[in-house]
């Protein structure tokens, strides 16, 4: 019997398994799926730090500057050291893991379809196929699954981040490597919810150039595709283009509640465990820091999986999906006007959780404040409905 077994080969999955064995958790066993329809193609996860992370081997691009957009061309740019913008790119990251847990006896990745996962009375049990076909039950102490849910959680606000990207390289130099564009609102508003452009450039001719909206539906390929030929030869001029790859997803922007604790020996953890944030989607960052934080606690003999943001952070965000969803605030607006009235650092220290209840106040208080208040004194008021289905998160 394992330690632990961790089920799926996610950015959580792969986080969590890295932690537990670099903390002295011996009899670790990573499910991953099978190469097929059930193994995600290559993703992106970004993300901002302070000084080399961990995972610094994966980092492929890194951004000192940040730049902001709003609809009338108007540019909010700032440096907001000592931070630093950071692209992974999910097979290198799979590669620098898969190293780490090599090098670790008692540490296994098994190829695997996961079925089931459930309480017994010695701890956690994973039921599964393996990619030959043989039926395979492993056990482990505790069991810690990153599968998404089925369903959403009972919440009073669910809006989707989607989006589409393309890998592109340009006949001239049309980037600047050394700012990332997060936000870009000069695209066409749709009726609901906002849409913008996103660039990371990765070389003066090459870069991951996105279209993504907040809504409540996603868009067809082909109307993704339309989007993105508009931004780049109406909005960003970029003149002929090859496009190499494209990656495409959705992720849950909700104030639903996520369970992370299943049973007593059998655990949720990444976007199936709350770890997204709901105001940005952001995940990789808060995948980190749940990921230490459950390897110290099974290293002192008492698991837990701890809330990857806090209650603060979670009201403010739950306040500010309501006034979108409900359009009591114009999104290009609030988000540029909130990057242009609050230092980039600060911001950015908020959205990952390291503010002060000072810095909070005071970003509040540079948001619409009479739209936010309305929205504040309805939410205690309002139902929490199930519908939906969130995805893992590649942010």
């Amino acid at each position: 019997m394992d330690d632990a077994v961790v089920v799926g080969g996610g950015a959580a999955g792969l986080c969590l398994a890295h932690w537990l064995t670099s903390t002295g958790t011996t009899g670790v066993t990573l499910v991953e799926a099978p190469e097929g329809p059930l193994r995600p193609a290559e993703r992106t996860w970004c993300y901002w730090e302070e000084g080399p992370g961990e995972f610094e081997e994966a980092v492929v691009a890194s951004w000192r500057r940040l730049r902001v957009r709003g609809a009338d061309g108007r540019v909010v740019e700032s440096e907001p050291a000592p931070l630093r913008y950071r692209m992974v790119r999910s097979e290198p990251f799979e590669r620098l893991v898969h190293s780490r847990l090599a090098a670790v006896p008692g540490a296994r990745i098994l190829r695997a379809t996961a079925h089931a996962v459930r309480d017994t009375a010695y701890g956690g049990e994973v039921r599964c196929t393996t990619a030959e076909g043989r039926q395979l039950t492993l056990r482990g102490r505790y069991v810690f699954d990153s599968r998404p849910v089925r369903g959403t959680p009972p919440h009073r606000t669910l809006l989707l981040q989607h989006f589409r990207g393309w890998f592109v390289r340009t006949a001239a130099a049309r980037f600047d490597p050394g700012v990332a564009e997060l936000m870009d609102f000069r695209v066409p508003q749709p009726r609901h919810g906002l849409a913008f452009g996103y660039v990371l450039p990765l070389a003066p001719d090459r870069a991951l150039v996105e279209y993504t909206e907040f809504s409540r539906t996603p868009l067809t390929t082909a109307a993704y595709d339309s989007a993105l030929r508009h931004y780049t030869t109406e909005v960003l001029r970029l003149g002929p283009l090859a496009v190499d790859s494209a990656e495409q997803g959705v992720i849950p922007m909700t104030d639903a509640r996520f369970a992370r604790r299943t049973g007593p020996a059998t655990f949720r953890i990444g976007t199936a465990g709350g770890a997204t944030r709901p105001a940005t989607g952001y995940t990789f960052a808060a995948v980190q820091r749940q990921s230490r934080a459950i390897a110290a606690a099974v290293r002192r003999g008492r698991p837990e999986v701890p809330p990857p943001h806090g209650r603060r952070a979670l009201a403010m965000d739950a306040v500010m999906l309501r006034a979108l969803d409900t359009g009591r605030v114009d999104g290009p607006r609030f988000f540029t006007e909130l990057f242009r009235r609050v230092p980039m650092e600060r911001l950015l220290r908020f959205l990952d959780g390291g503010s002060t209840p000072w810095e909070e106040l005071g970003i509040g208080l540079r948001t619409p404040v009479g739209p936010m208040l309305r929205t504040a004194a309805e939410l205690p008021f309002l139902a929490r409905r199930s519908a939906g289905r969130p995805g893992e998160s590649p942010r």
